[in-house]
């Protein structure tokens, strides 16, 4: 753009833009230089045109400029005029306030002269307004009574008593104090702040206890929650003197009646305080109302909750603004929180909180007790609803229905009779210190479980409302004087005393949570059915320590301070103020008369009462301990840490524990030392793997078991006490195993398989047969073929070369190796059920025995007596598996020293294995039902071997044998073939092999020698050459056998 585009050329006149944009630019440079162009027209070669071009660029410009000045004349000359008008203006202004300041002057004068008269009607109208509004005033006072009344039915009780409070600073105002007519006005509010103190106390006695209009909202939310949620309380005071809890926050802004504001904190869920034991819960969260109803208006949860939590609430709409009423508008405590301030700050401006607090106390104690009463009605109610609901179906379903909820799963017994015959749940009530009901997890446990959570659940909302009490009475006290109204002269009878439970008439935080924990320690003391003996030394020592401090008590509480419980002392030691005693007298004390200490009425719920009930309290106590503890100033932690769960600890820890000890150590003595817990009962003739089903455990042994499950049971449900609950257990066990050890003992004592399966090398080698892998010791145990057939064949080597067994070596009763047998798969199945149980001990118990500083004189766990009962059991197989083999060593051995020159083929085996076959035939018909097929495998396994390494042995000592010998000896191995046969889960390939092995070393004997050589030479391997060289060294009639037939022979194997 060139520099003259802003210039107003008419649009006729367009070609001037065009001949400006002609021009040189340096003819407009800021400095001017002339010399150029003047050199320019000299030098030219044609001046003239130059020159010509310069005066029409001249007129261009000159034309420019006539165009710029006849656009803005107009302008110019209009900006003139109005200049002109401005300075007219402020000339004749000027000339006006000369003249106002003459009059102005004049008036004044005018005016002094008449000042006199002037200030005599300006005092007379004043004194005429004065009057008119004391008229107004006292027409307004004779209408407060009633309006007040009218504030009363409708519970504005804030409202009331600003009204009230302003009425009397006007009725002590001068010149209304003389107005006889208004006698009668200051005597009805006088009455009417008697009323209005026991409107409010009525209310907030009912709010306290979950039983006002405003507490249905956060009941609901209460009963949605399982964890108990916090309400914010008042702030601390400015100086922050006060140590109040975390659920406390900060007050901002004086009210004009003292009072610090309410909270703006955030209704949150309780977080534990520090020495909790759940500190790794601590955390806060937001409470959404589902829907809550303000003035008709329902507002449901998430954002709209927070726009109700601003409004105005309804029991303030008639009150006076105030910096209260802001702060309660602001404030994002929850409704019954708000209405709980808004009647404190009443009775604070009433003056009356002294009395409050004495009245409150006085009530406390009965009005818990009716709680206590009607939730277990209500219990009682709706156990028989249940009732009368079950028996309209069908009854036997309902039944089955009810044990299977009433017991876990863990502990529950089987009603049905098993099928050998006897019934487990007879052996453990046989033995059982407890009835079914009382069991961990019956009836009576759950039953009790439900009630105390509800209604510890229900004292600790009660807790929340008096600790929101508390705290803001504790706040009020260490600012001003609460007992004195507000606006009011201070009255000498009001109590000045500046402790804070003096001030408040003796109520503290303290005093609710005594009174409460000392109740529910009743309750629980009733359900326990303790003496009052019951409370702990510990907690009998806290209570004298702490009485000596307290004052003297009235005698007139005595009677109810007779059981000596952990807590009774603070209540009993109130003292009430003036304004509480004579309040107490006007009539409140009447309808706060004791309840009766009677008792409760929990055995109506409970099926059954009694101490091992302390196992389903334990766990409520503690949670309850803990949600009190998370409300609690720090100041106050002591009375939790000396309250509900000491005493039920120390019951737990002096009474229960003992008693438990006693009760279950008679019921494993009655279970091991009765005439039928060893005695080996079957009803079926094979073998079930499960008790249910039939397998046949010894009584005593089964009894045992259900004991120790029982009292981990206990443990589980004591987690604190699992060490010593833990260590009954073992102390059982340990008894136990001595008492199966001794039964053991009597049946195997100097008997020659005991001695044997003692010896190392014998040990070691059945250890490495493969038939071991069944024993419950040596599952998953492997071994190689080469080192199972070496084995093996030491073993019977071992056996055969023991000296001649004599039948007093052997067990002959078969009864005692049906015992053994028993035994074992007893032992067996306490050990792994042991182990199982094991698993499930709570980590408090093992903890307690992994931070043992004496490993060595540490208590053993459970999985060690599962290894030791598992011991025991291998032993008995391996008695009975040498046993058996010793057996068939004994009648084979008659074998030897004998001439087989039978006349006739053989029809019948030998007597000796008619005897041994028969033995082997009933012993496992006896054993079948008690141990598994793999394990008869076991027992009855080595037979065949051993049987056919005898048999071939025994050839060396033979004098003589013919062919009808070698075909009864045939005879024999088809008989001990059958019987082997018809044994289960004997492997018959196995057998089969090894009898066949001595058909055929003893048909060799009817080969000629020749012939038998040159088998010899084909399967040198079958036989070692020593049985191979006894062939030829028995006297076989009819062969001929050369006189070097053994270096023959031995010729043959060298090769």
């Amino acid at each position: 753009m060139g520099i003259f585009d802003g210039l107003p050329v008419p649009s006729d006149k367009t070609y001037l833009r065009d001949e400006l944009a002609r021009i040189d630019e340096s003819w407009v440079a800021a400095r001017f230089d002339s010399l150029p162009h003047v050199v320019h027209i000299l030098t030219s070669k044609d001046r003239e045109t130059d020159v010509l071009l310069l005066k029409e660029q001249s007129d261009v410009v000159e034309e420019v400029v006539d165009e710029v000045v006849h656009a803005y004349h107009g302008g110019f000359n209009k900006a003139i005029q109005n200049y002109s008008q401005i300075l007219r203006l402020f000339s004749e202004s000027t000339e006006k306030l000369g003249d106002l300041k003459h009059d102005l002057a004049e008036a004044k004068r005018s005016l002094g002269t008449r000042n006199k008269q002037l200030h005599q009607l300006w005092y007379r109208s004043v004194t005429l307004r004065h009057i008119i509004a004391l008229l107004d005033q006292i027409e307004g006072i004779a209408k407060v009574p009633s309006r007040i009344e009218k504030l009363i039915a409708d519970k504005q009780f804030y409202a009331a008593i600003q009204v009230y409070l302003q009425s009397s600073l006007m009725l002590e105002r001068e010149g209304l104090q003389t107005v006889g007519a208004l006698q009668e006005v200051r005597s009805e509010l006088t009455k009417l702040r008697g009323a209005l103190f026991f409107k409010i106390l009525d209310d907030l006695h009912a709010h306290l206890y979950n039983r006002g209009e405003y507490s249905s909202v956060a009941s609901s939310i209460y009963e949605r929650d399982d964890d108990v949620p916090t309400t914010t309380a008042v702030a601390a005071s400015r100086m922050g003197s006060q140590p109040l809890s975390r659920r406390t926050r900060t007050l901002k802004g004086d009210s004009q009646f003292g009072v610090r504001g309410i909270t703006n904190g955030s209704h949150r869920t309780s977080s534990i305080e520090e020495g909790s034991s759940f500190d790794e819960h601590e955390e806060e969260e937001s409470v959404e109302y589902d829907e809550a109803t303000v003035d008709g208006q329902t507002v449901k949860n998430g954002t709209d909750s927070k726009l109700l939590s601003h409004q105005l609430p309804p029991w303030l709409s008639d009150s006076t603004p105030d910096e209260f009423i802001e702060a309660v508008r602001k404030s994002d405590d929850p409704l019954h929180v708000k209405y709980l301030q808004t009647l404190v700050q009443c009775l604070c401006m009433l003056g009356k909180v002294a009395a409050a607090g004495a009245i409150i106390c006085q009530k406390l104690r009965p009005t818990i007790h009716e709680i206590i009463i009607s939730k277990i009605k209500a219990h009682v109610e709706t156990r028989n609803l249940s009732k009368s609901a079950c028996s309209q179906g069908d009854r036997t379903v309902a039944a089955g229905l009810h044990f299977v909820k009433g017991q876990s799963e863990a502990y529950r017994l089987s009603k049905e009779k098993p099928q050998n015959g006897i019934s487990n749940s007879g052996t453990h009530l046989a033995v059982s210190p407890v009835s079914p009901l009382m069991v961990p997890g019956g009836k009576a446990q759950a039953a009790a479980k439900d009630l105390l959570d509800s209604i510890l659940d229900t004292t600790v909302k009660i807790f929340e409302n008096h600790v929101v009490i508390g705290e803001l009475l504790e706040l009020k006290a260490s600012q001003h004087d609460i007992n004195t109204p507000k606006s009011l002269p201070t009255d000498v009878n009001w109590n000045t005393d500046s402790e804070a439970s003096q001030v408040t008439g003796g109520y503290t935080i303290s005093f609710p949570l005594t009174v409460l924990q000392s109740e529910c320690q009743q309750l629980i003391c009733e359900i326990l059915r303790a003496t009052p003996e019951a409370a702990s030394a510990d907690a009998a020592a806290q209570t004298a320590k702490v009485a000596k401090k307290a004052p003297k008590k009235d005698k007139r509480n005595a009677p109810e301070d007779g059981l000596a419980f952990t807590f009774r002392f603070t209540d009993a030691t109130v003292t009430i103020s003036n304004q509480g005693a004579d309040l107490i007298r006007q009539g409140w004390g009447k309808r706060a008369s004791h309840s009766s200490q009677e008792g409760y009425g929990s055995a109506a719920v409970l099926p059954e009462q009694g101490m091992y009930l302390a196992a389903s309290i334990y766990r409520p106590v503690l949670q309850f301990t803990d949600k009190i503890t998370s409300m609690l100033p720090k100041k106050h932690f002591q009375l939790v840490n000396d309250g509900l769960l000491t005493f039920t600890e120390n019951f737990v820890k002096d009474h229960l524990l003992p008693t438990m000890f006693v009760d279950y150590r008679k019921g494993v003595q009655q279970a091991i030392s009765s005439a039928a817990a060893f005695r080996p009962r079957a009803h079926t003739t094979t073998y079930t793997p499960t008790v249910e089903k039939g397998r046949p455990v010894l009584q005593g042994l089964l009894a045992i078991y259900l004991l120790a499950k029982e009292v981990l049971g206990w443990a589980q449900a004591m987690p604190k006490f699992a060490t010593d609950l833990v260590k009954y257990v073992q102390t059982f066990l340990e008894r136990t195993f001595e008492r199966c050890r001794t039964s053991y003992m009597e049946a195997v004592l100097e008997k020659l398989s005991y001695r044997l399966i003692g010896r190392h090398d014998i040990e070691k080698l059945m250890r490495l047969d493969p038939a071991s892998a069944c024993l419950p010791g040596l599952l998953g145990h492997s071994v190689s073929h080469s080192e199972a057939v070496g084995s093996d064949v030491e073993l019977c080597e071992l056996f055969l070369s023991l000296p001649s067994i004599k039948q007093d070596n052997l067990i002959r009763d078969d009864n005692k190796l049906i015992l053994l047998a028993s035994l074992s798969d007893s032992l067996e199945y306490v050990a792994d059920s042991i182990e199982r149980l094991g698993q499930a001990v709570p980590h408090a118990a093992t903890q307690a025995e992994g931070n043992s500083r004496n490993q060595a004189t540490s208590p053993r766990n459970l999985t060690s007596f599962a290894d030791e009962y598992r011991k025991l059991a291998t032993d008995c197989l391996k008695v009975l598996r040498v046993e058996m083999q010793l057996e068939t060593v004994f009648h084979l051995q008659e074998m030897k020293n004998r001439e087989y020159l039978e006349d006739d083929d053989a029809e019948e085996p030998d007597d000796f294995v008619i005897s041994l076959t028969s033995h082997i035939t009933r012993r496992d018909e006896g054993m079948a039902p008690f141990i598994s097929g793999e394990k008869r495998n076991y027992v009855f396994g080595g037979i065949c071997g051993i049987a056919a390494n005898a048999s071939i042995k025994a050839l060396a000592d033979m004098r003589s044998i013919n062919l009808f010998g070698v075909q009864q000896i045939c005879r024999n191995t088809i008989a001990l073939e059958q019987a082997m046969g018809a044994i289960p889960y004997i492997d018959g390939e196995n057998v089969q092999q090894n009898l066949d092995r001595v058909r055929t070393y003893f048909e060799l004997l009817n080969m000629p020698f020749e012939a038998l050589l040159a088998f010899i030479a084909e399967h040198d391997q079958i036989f070692t050459p020593t049985e191979y060289s006894n062939l030829l060294k028995v006297n076989v009639p009819g062969r001929d056998t050369p006189t070097d037939a053994q270096s023959r022979l031995s010729e043959i194997l060298s090769h």
